[in-house]
């Protein structure tokens, strides 16, 4: 039996109007431990486990005092970040509404809008050390529409950074299988000291997501 109540492997009956690929879902929720332990701790997401893996690995929130957190919904990046680097200003950013986060300030609104990046800078009051992107665009269900369209707001969110970063600062962002492609990767080698990609443990097997970490920003590189 698990910590849950329900046994290990246990399906979720499919009920009257549910698809069977929403229960799929759902069982695959019951049955994950990150689900659980995210519930335990307070976390509004599974994926607050995967910052904090990458940070455990390569110490991303050390000295932290300005993080940008693009794609800032349901909040568990901001969470971990609130949780290690406490005096650190956290700005967010998402189309979906966000529950209020002690500390945090939230933007309502689309990051490829214009104004957008004026007002995440304004709100930190000086540029950050840290930009953090979780941000994947909605799925049309086709493969490689979907991969390019994701791509599409991981290169806007890595020239943000390299435009805004203090010197030093760091960029973590979430990319798919084959991870980032040759020009953003250039991008981000001739502005950044070391670039690496990894997928924390917190990340399902069976998804193609990675993360790409860019540290060291050299500030004064070309972009």
């Amino acid at each position: 039996m698990s910590r849950s109540g329900r046994n290990p492997g246990e399906r979720l009956k499919t009920g009257r109007g549910r698809t069977a690929s929403s229960a799929r879902w759902l069982t695959r929720q019951i049955n994950d431990p990150y689900v659980r332990q995210a519930k335990a701790d307070g976390y509004r997401s599974r994926a607050a486990y995967k910052l904090a893996e990458l940070d455990d690995r390569f110490a991303i929130l050390k000295g932290a005092r300005r993080v940008v957190d693009l794609g800032i919904a349901p909040g568990g990046w901001s969470q971990i970040v609130r949780a290690r680097a406490p005096k650190a200003q956290v700005v967010g950013i998402d189309l979906l509404p966000t529950d209020a986060i002690e500390g945090v300030t939230i933007f309502e609104m689309d990051f490829m809008a214009e104004d957008a990046p004026a007002a995440l800078e304004g709100a930190l009051g000086g540029p950050p050390d840290l930009v953090l992107s979780d941000m994947a665009a909605n799925t049309v269900g086709h493969k490689q529409t979907d991969h390019l369209r994701t791509m599409g707001l991981v290169e806007a969110a890595a020239y943000f950074a390299v435009e805004t970063l203090a010197p030093g600062g760091a960029f973590v962002a979430k990319v798919f299988a084959g991870g980032t492609d040759a020009e953003l990767l250039g991008l981000l080698k001739r502005n950044f000291k070391t670039v690496k990609h990894a997928k924390p443990p917190a990340s399902r097997k069976g998804s193609s997501e990675w993360y790409v970490i860019a540290q060291g920003f050299k500030a004064t590189a070309a972009t």
